[in-house]
């Protein structure tokens, strides 16, 4: 095809300049990771020289230079620039001998695929796009299905008049590229039939955090454009990579449906060759992947990442016809990956306003100012600088004005979508996703947008105070007592993996349940015998996306501890099963069912004494099904389960009991038990535990409470409550010194090691193993406990 056009079994990532990133990545992967597994649809890519030929073959090379010229002589606006630009290039002439290259391997590719007329994509690579420098990919156009070869170079004149678009332009202005020497190269790909299936995009390291230990993977039905766009609302999947090649497990670690109410589909006979339909209400119920999808893909994104030595941004279509799952682009990731590891930035949030709308956070910052309303690219203009931009999505239109906001808010789009990626990009907040923003917000209202608080974003009424820390872990001591963590919120621990915790000692399961699956377990498994019509079309709802209400209990659970296990995996998380009380359980839905009322529940039927009574030993059962998924299938085997408020070793058997009864029997597969010590009998009689625990964790909170008889709950008595009073610590102490005569493991779940340096020595000259605080205690702890073991 001479100086004209490259097939891309014949490209290389060395050949940029050539081809630029986009293609050039396609063709890496076609050469070389094809017998690894990885599958790209054929084709070719045109030259940036017939982009220069096409240039000068119409003159264009002075109108570029003069335009621009006047442009930064503020002599024409950007939108006069790129418009008369654009007008140019798709007004020119082919030269002959590129026109035909270009119709001579369509035929080609045809021959291939055994089509006279195939349908393809037809994606512009700038070359100086997708450089490690710069991620503003998407700043020239893609069609899709394109068929014929008039067609097919109507597109790609198209292609080269999209490098004059308002947002390229600016992206170029932004990085410092000369205009002039940027080429542009057309891709042009056989179409995957995603319109009959499903497509997306994919990163090998978590977007928000820059956690390079898992997969995300976003996912609508139809053509992938809308997941792009932000235009839909997708499915999203979390991937554990280490365990990717183990075929017998399922580290799938987080499934979330999508409201994925549109779809993108080829357009018929006389109409434009792409068009969105609504989504039917089974495919907006049902999620675009199976599991051993979700692992397929994130098995092609490591070996992709493995090749290319850094994390990666992928989109991949499903062939609707066929099955097979294709990777359709793949670039470097450049904003997570480079951030340096040696600090740690998290922000607080103080709202001065209620919480207005809430959607998918992007980022960990946050950030005030007055909504700016903006529901057309058309109104842009009207954009006031450092305001909130609130939108119903964004494309890379919006890039001029999205780098001059604040913040970032809007009712459609997915953690992928382009105003994510734009946001991170800028280092700005942003919740997208929210479904209502454009409908609740409005134009000059105080907002205060907070990516603060995990997964979930929040725009608040109001300017509320926001205080950044950042904690330097580059000076962290070493010690011989392990610090480890007490985590609940999944999403929010993701945010802390950089610390040097040596695990978990306290995962809480109980706001997994609340938080997450939100329904009383006795509800799901008696789902059929409950009255009220009402409270089935809820549980309906938690459970969309589920035919078995069982299975979404257990696997909802399974998988949220699976991503804190993850997080530290191989150091132990030690999960407290359930440990709500009888008035908490009755706020899950349909719980009021099923539970007591009480008239002490802080001592009624709690802990232990709960899993063992024929009141709740079939909700029992879920969660230890949960638990054994979560080390056997998923394969998280560094989870230590934790018994609470065990009131006697008898207790303990008869828990033991059921437990092994649901498949969870201390010592099989490498089991460990451990007991809460929060009573006063848990020290008292510390040798019979110890008989049948594997550790023992201190719960200083309710064993003040019951060992001086103080309500911790109680203003008036608050000042009687002190861990440090001397019955307290004996319990404490003796408690340590029956642990070590006994051989078991002993630690601390508080957070009095933090703020008291004394008590953090007391501790260490004790004896004790481990002590686990909240994560913003962290280095406090650690610091105070170094101290405490130098004497």
């Amino acid at each position: 095809m001479g100086d004209h056009l490259i097939w891309f079994e014949n490209l290389r990532r060395g050949d940029v300049a050539q081809v630029g990133g986009k293609n050039a990545s396609l063709g890496e992967m076609i050469a070389t990771l094809g017998p690894k597994g990885i599958r790209v649809p054929p084709g070719f890519a045109t030259t940036s020289d017939a982009y220069r030929a096409f240039i000068a073959e119409n003159g264009l090379g002075p109108v570029i230079r003069e335009t621009m010229t006047a442009l930064a002589e503020h002599r024409i606006t950007l939108q006069e620039a790129g418009r008369s630009l654009r007008r140019a290039v798709e007004a020119g002439h082919w030269p002959a001998a590129t026109a035909e290259a270009i119709r001579a391997a369509y035929r080609a590719l045809g021959q291939r695929l055994g089509q006279d007329t195939p349908s393809v994509a037809v994606r512009s690579s700038a070359t100086a796009e997708d450089l490690p420098d710069a991620s503003f990919a998407g700043q020239q156009e893609t069609f899709l299905n394109v068929t014929g070869e008039a067609a097919l170079l109507a597109a790609c004149r198209r292609c080269y008049a999209s490098l004059f678009t308002d947002r390229a332009i600016t992206y170029r202005q932004i990085q410092g590229y000369d205009h002039e020497d940027v080429a542009l190269s057309v891709g042009v790909q056989m179409m995957v039939r995603s319109d009959l299936a499903g497509s997306g995009v994919m990163f090998s390291i978590d977007t928000e955090t820059g956690c390079d230990r898992f997969v995300l993977i976003s996912a609508a039905w139809g053509l992938g454009e809308n997941v792009v766009q932000g235009a839909v609302d997708p499915d999203e999947y979390q991937v554990f990579k280490p365990f990717v090649d183990r075929p017998t497990l399922n580290p799938v670690v987080a499934k979330d449906l999508g409201a994925k109410e549109i779809k993108m589909i080829y357009g018929g006979a006389g109409e434009a060759v792409t068009r969105n339909v609504p989504t039917s209400r089974a495919e907006r119920a049902g999620f675009v992947l199976e599991d051993a999808e979700i692992l397929d893909l994130a098995r092609q994104a490591c070996v992709i990442e493995a090749h290319y030595g850094t994390p990666m941004d992928m989109e991949w279509a499903k062939d609707g016809i066929t099955g097979d799952l294709f990777i359709v682009q793949a670039r470097p990731e450049t904003v997570q990956s480079r951030r340096g590891g040696a600090v740690l930035t998290s922000a607080t949030v103080t709202p001065a306003g209620p919480a207005l709308v809430t959607g998918l956070s992007v980022g960990n910052s946050a950030a005030a100012g007055r909504a700016c309303l903006i529901e057309s690219a058309a109104d842009i203009e009207r954009f006031v600088d450092g305001a909130v931009l609130v939108t119903s999505t964004t494309d890379p239109d919006w890039v001029p004005i999205m780098k001059r906001a604040a913040a970032i808010v809007t009712d459609h789009g997915g953690r992928t979508s382009h105003a994510a990626i734009v946001s991170r990009e800028l280092g700005l907040p942003a919740v997208v996703g929210t479904g209502t923003a454009t409908q609740l917000l409005h134009d000059g209202q105080d907002l205060t947008v907070s990516c603060a608080e995990g997964d979930r974003g929040v725009v608040y009424g109001g300017i509320g105070r926001i205080e950044t820390e950042e904690l330097a872990l580059d000076t962290v001591p070493e010690t011989r007592t392990k610090v480890m963590l007490n985590v609940a919120d999944p999403s929010a621990a993701m945010r802390w993996w950089r610390l040097p915790a040596d695990g978990v000692g306290l995962a809480r399961m109980e706001f997994l349940i609340n938080a997450v699956i939100r329904a009383h377990p006795l509800a799901l498994l008696g789902y059929d015998a409950i009255p009220d019509p009402e409270l089935r079309a809820a549980l309906d709802r938690v459970t969309r996306g589920y035919d078995d209400r069982e299975a979404y209990f257990v696997e909802t659970l399974s998988r949220g501890l699976g991503r804190i296990a993850a997080i530290w995996y191989p150091n132990p998380v030690i999960v407290r099963l359930s440990d709500f009380k009888s008035n908490e359980y009755a706020e899950l839905l349909g719980g009021h069912l099923y539970e007591p009322s009480e008239e002490n529940p802080m001592i009624g039927l709690r802990g232990a004494s709960r899993y063992y009574s024929d009141a709740y030993r079939a909700g029992f059962a879920l969660e230890c099904r949960a638990l054994k998924r979560l080390r056997e299938e998923m394969g998280f085997d560094n989870v230590v389960v934790m018994v609470p408020f065990c009131r006697s070793p008898e207790e303990a058997d008869r828990v033991m009991e059921v437990m092994a009864e649901n498949g969870l029997e201390r010592g099989r597969n490498g089991l460990q038990l451990y007991v809460m010590t929060e009573i006063p009998s848990n020290v008292i009689r510390a040798d019979e535990f110890a008989e049948r625990f594997d550790g023992f964790s201190i719960g200083s909170n309710d064993l003040t409470q019951l060992t001086l008889g103080v309500d911790r709950d109680s203003e008036a008595l608050a000042h009687v409550f002190r861990e440090r009073d001397p019955a307290v610590l004996w319990m404490i102490e003796t408690a340590i010194a029956r642990a070590r005569a006994a051989g078991r493991k002993i630690g601390l779940c508080g957070q009095a090691p933090s703020n008291d340096p004394d008590f953090a020595r007391l501790l260490v000259a004790a004896g004790i193993d481990s002590i686990s605080v909240t994560p913003d205690s962290f280095l406090a702890v650690k610091r105070n406990v170094a101290a405490a073991e130098a004497g």
